[in-house]
Order: structure tokens, then sequence, then C-alpha cells
């Protein structure tokens, strides 16, 4: 299904700016997720992020998920920001919402000059496991997941040299509606691109943190190797690397999308 998703502008540009859509973590809302990254881009680039269902701004889900469905969600909810946009058109998403930069290199091309897949896979896990966490989470509700988050989503560290923005993070999962989130599982559990990653039709960027166990660099590797892309690794970062490294993975995008200083004499 295609449920309806809530936009944000994290930050702004001139008429002619390039535009980047940014996509969140299962369990993060886009903002806190985004934010510093999205500042410490070089250049003119306006950069929007969406929230996945039930999470941040979005409405609850009502329906089955799918990350197909998820995908055409972002086209809809973005379409006249990328009709109105004079400049280039990126995406950038972590974890679930990579796998929708995926499934949009694959089956959306048109809509965007190049997709950065950070923190993510081809697949992720396996289904048992996610439809597992959904009954959990179902019975139990989002404030379940946050011990085990913190450890996945976070280089050791972080959370004692950032408590503000981690404490942010996990505060916008405990606020996480529990039969989106679970739905979001389910989404998972039937994802798996592998077989079709040659079909990717724009360029593509597979980022990972170091010491992400979710998510590590063969995973990064093998979406590259797919695609036909580049594969980066992040050191002092887990799942979640904008926020761990903003300063860092906005380099890494600006490089690979090409977003140059001079841009902003326009």
């Amino acid at each position: 299904m295609s449920p309806t998703l809530a936009v944000t502008e994290l930050r702004t540009g001139s008429l002619e700016a390039d535009l980047l859509v940014v996509g969140p973590s299962l369990g993060t809302a886009v903002t806190p997720l985004w934010s510093a990254c999205a500042a410490a881009l070089p250049g003119d680039v306006r950069v929007i992020g969406w929230d996945l269902p039930g999470h941040g701004r979005s409405p609850a889900a009502d329906e089955p998920l799918s990350v197909a469905g998820l995908a055409q969600s972002v086209l809809a909810a973005t379409e006249s920001e990328r009709i109105a946009a004079k400049g280039r058109v990126w995406y950038a998403g972590v974890s679930l919402g990579g796998t929708v930069g995926l499934q949009l290199a694959v089956d959306h091309p048109a809509g965007f000059d190049g997709v950065a897949v950070l923190c993510s896979g081809a697949k992720i896990g396996e289904a048992g496991a996610w439809h597992e966490r959904a009954e959990l989470v179902r019975r139990a509700g989002t404030p379940v997941m946050i011990e085990g988050s913190a450890r996945r989503w976070f280089a050791p560290g972080f959370l004692e040299r950032n408590p503000r923005l981690g404490t942010s993070l996990l505060n916008s999962l405990q606020d996480t509606d529990k039969e989106s989130y679970a739905r979001c599982c389910e989404a998972l559990a039937d994802f798996d691109l592998r077989t079709r990653l040659g079909e990717a039709a724009v360029p593509v960027l597979a980022l990972a943190g170091a010491a992400d166990p979710v998510a590590p660099a063969a995973s990064a590797e093998e979406i590259a190797d797919g695609t036909g892309g580049r594969a980066v690794v992040v050191d002092h970062a887990s799942h979640l690397a904008p926020a761990e490294q903003p300063v860092t993975v906005a380099a890494i995008l600006a490089d690979f999308f090409r977003i140059e200083v001079s841009d902003a004499t326009a």
C-alpha cells in the first residue's frame, strides 16, 4: 500500500538550489536524524525529509506496508518539490529509508539524479526475526525497543558525547505508533532486492557505519557491487551515521552528489 507521508523542510536554499530528499530509519523521526548533517552540507542545497508512517509527523498506518509502497509514497509526497526544483534532485535514506532509496533506484529512476543508501542493505535481517519484533511491539509498545536500539544505533561513546541528540532520537522511538512500527517491521521482512540490484538506473552510493551490527560494511559492498556504485565505510559510526558523524557524512554526500561550495554564489 502507499501511505500518506509528512514532509519537513530541514534546510532552505535559493531558487536555483539542488534538492536533497532524505529518509529515516525505523523508529526515528527524520528531523533529529538528519538536521545536523543537512546543516553541514556545503553549497546551495535545499533539504527536505519524510517521516515513516506513525513516526515523527506522519499519520499512523492503517493498512499493511511494503517498501515498494513507501517508495511510491515518497514520490507522491515530494512530487511538487521535485518538479519545482531548478537544480538536481537527490535522495539519501537510512536503514528502512535506505531500502526505499534502492527501490526508487530500481523502479523509479526518473525521480532522482542519484541515490545514497546509508546503513542499509538489499536485504536486512531475516523475515522471522522481523515478524517476532512486530509481535513484540504490538504487545508491549515501542518503549520495549529502547534498550536494544540504543546498543544498535550508536557507536561506543556517542551517547556520552551527545546525550541531548541521543535522547531526542530515542524519544522519537518511544513516541512512535506501535502498530505503524510493527507494520514497518513486516515490510522489512518482505523486502529483498538482491536479485534486482543490476536494474538500478541511477548512480548509487552505499555507506556503512564501521560499528553497525545491523547493516555492516558487507551490505554496502553488496549494494555497490550489484549496482555498479560506490561503497564507503564511516569510522566511529554505527546504524545512524548522519546523526553520529554529520560532518563526515555530509562531505561524503557532497562528493557523491557533486555539491560544490561555489554553487552558493549563484
